[in-house]
């Protein structure tokens, strides 16, 4: 048995990177899961996995800058495994990222990222809202570049944080906690997309350890945030980044 048996979880943009083993970490410690996600033949196989390894999973496609897709994402979890206690918004457009400032990007553009990196979260909170149970957990997916200078994507995960601390108190009434993990540099396909390989010695030399983080770094602390023994914390953004930035 594990600590999340008979329990329910949802993880957006679970069809590969960070969100996939969030996905199969908690379906292999009981979870039912629910991979959400635009891309189905990853997210099909992430569930072939999971079902392989002995757990329960489905996908359903979603986008996540819908309020209709999102919705359908909620109830189609509740149909599927008969509630919601976990929410895990990580779903976000980065691999394929343009590169521009705020003061140049193209304005169709900046406002399609935001509906994906920032209200993306709100509306996935918004459609659960309904069906998560009492004791449930959200965690959201920000990252370090909220405190470093990157442009837009930067300024979304400053959104990310400031989401997670005022969605903390609207769903502190429900007894559903919110958190956020802020993951520094990580060997993702994605960011190995975005991070020319010239570039990560130098990207490593302002770390105090001085590696790549992994998914798997990522998912003790989100395992940590959603299960009982964070019980009494939320509203919190937590830094899994090898000593990147330090806040006091």
């Amino acid at each position: 048995m594990g600590r999340f048996s008979e329990k329910v979880a949802i993880v957006t943009g679970a069809a590969g990177g960070i969100g996939a083993a969030y996905a199969k970490a908690l379906a292999a410690e009981g979870a039912a899961v629910m991979i959400a996600d635009v891309t189905d033949e990853g997210s099909a196989e992430v569930v072939k996995e999971i079902e392989a390894a002995g757990g329960r999973a489905a996908w359903v496609h979603t986008d996540i800058s819908s309020p209709e897709s999102t919705k359908d994402m909620a109830e189609a979890t509740k149909a599927e495994f008969g509630g919601i206690d976990y929410l895990v918004n990580n779903a976000a457009i980065y691999g394929t990222m343009e590169f521009n400032t705020l003061l140049d990007v193209d304005w169709d553009y900046y406002r399609k990222f935001m509906s994906v990196n920032m209200d993306g979260a709100l509306l996935c909170c918004r459609a659960v809202k309904p069906h998560i149970r009492k004791g449930g957990a959200i965690v959201n997916q920000s990252s370090t570049a909220a405190w470093l200078y990157s442009g837009f994507y930067g300024l979304a995960k400053v959104g990310i944080n400031g989401l997670t601390q005022q969605l903390a108190h609207e769903f502190g009434g429900r007894k559903v906690r919110v958190n956020a993990i802020a993951p520094g540099p990580t060997d993702t396909a994605a960011t190995r997309t975005q991070v020319h390989e010239s570039m990560i010695d130098g990207l490593l030399a302002g770390l105090a350890l001085k590696r790549m983080g992994t998914p798997e770094d990522m998912v003790g602390a989100c395992l940590f945030l959603l299960s009982d023994e964070a019980s009494w914390i939320t509203g919190q953004i937590l830094d899994v980044d090898g000593g990147q930035v330090f806040r006091a």
